[in-house]
C-alpha cells in the first residue's frame, strides 16, 4: 500500500499498481489454541477448542470461552467457529457460572452480525444461500424491497430482505438485510425466529410495533415471510 502522511494513494498487487482513495482490508483470523495444545485439550472439527453445553472442555477441570472455542449452530446442529464479541461474552458468562459451581448452558448461536460501510447497513443471521448450498440443503430463497418507514415519513429508505428457508416445511435457515435505515431491528427479529427454529409462516405472524415514523404497517420482515410462505412445499 502506497501513500503519504497516512493517506492511501495506491495499492500494489500482483506486480501492478492500482490508484486508490480508500483501502479496505479483509484479514482472516484463526483461533489461538496454543494453551489448549499445551494442556492437551481436544480441538473440534473447526480447529477451535471443543466444548460441551456448559463450556467444559475434554479436561473436566478446564472451561473455555470466546474466540478460542467452537459454538453449535442452532439451525443446523453443526459445530462452527464464529469469532464475535457477543458470543464470547455469553460463553464467558456460562463458563464462569459453571466453574464457580453454578449451572448454566450455552445453547448455541445463529451467527448474527451487522456492519456499516458509508451509509449502507448490512446485517445477517443464520445461513447465507451460499452456505445452504454448500451444506447440500433443500432450500428456497426470496428477496423483497420495502420502505424502512411509512413512505411519506422523513428518513424512509428502501430496505432489502433476503430469506433462506427449507423448501419443504419452510423452517427459516437464514436472512440478510441491507439498506440505509432500520437494518438492525429487522436482523434481530430474524435472529429471534432462527433461535427458536421457527418457520417463515410462524414468523409472518409476529406482532411487531408500528407507527409511521418507525415502520410501515407491513414490516419488511413480515412482507418477506409472506412471500416466502407461497414458495413452501408441504412434502
Amino acid at each position: 500500500m502506497l501513500g503519504e502522511d497516512g493517506d492511501a494513494r495506491a495499492v500494489v498487487a500482483g506486480g501492478k499498481q492500482y490508484p486508490a482513495d480508500m483501502v479496505f482490508l479483509a484479514l482472516g483470523i484463526r483461533p489461538n489454541v496454543r494453551l489448549a495444545n499445551e494442556a492437551k485439550v481436544h480441538l473440534g472439527e473447526t480447529g477451535a477448542i471443543a466444548t460441551d453445553w456448559k463450556q467444559k472442555t475434554s479436561d473436566e477441570s478446564i472451561f473455555a470461552a470466546g474466540d478460542c472455542c467452537e459454538s453449535q449452530d442452532i439451525g443446523t446442529g453443526r459445530k462452527v467457529w464464529v469469532a464475535l464479541g457477543t458470543t464470547a461474552n455469553k460463553q464467558g458468562r456460562v463458563a464462569g457460572d459453571n466453574a464457580a459451581g453454578g449451572y448454566s448452558v450455552f445453547k448455541g448461536i445463529t451467527s448474527t452480525a451487522i456492519s456499516k460501510t458509508f451509509d449502507i447497513e448490512i446485517g445477517r443471521t443464520g445461513l447465507t444461500e451460499k452456505e445452504a448450498k454448500k451444506l447440500g440443503l433443500d432450500y428456497e430463497t426470496v428477496v423483497v424491497d420495502v420502505r424502512s418507514r411509512f413512505a411519506t415519513c422523513p428518513g424512509a429508505r428502501k430496505i432489502r430482505v433476503k430469506l433462506v428457508f427449507e423448501r419443504v416445511g419452510g423452517r427459516l435457515l437464514g436472512g440478510q438485510v441491507v439498506g440505509e435505515d432500520g437494518v438492525l431491528a429487522r436482523t434481530d427479529v430474524l435472529a429471534c425466529a432462527l433461535f427458536n427454529r421457527m418457520t417463515v409462516e410462524e414468523a409472518s405472524r409476529f406482532d411487531l410495533a408500528y407507527a409511521p415514523p418507525f415502520a410501515p404497517v407491513w414490516d419488511a420482515v413480515l412482507v418477506a415471510c409472506n412471500v416466502a410462505v407461497k414458495k413452501v412445499k408441504t412434502r
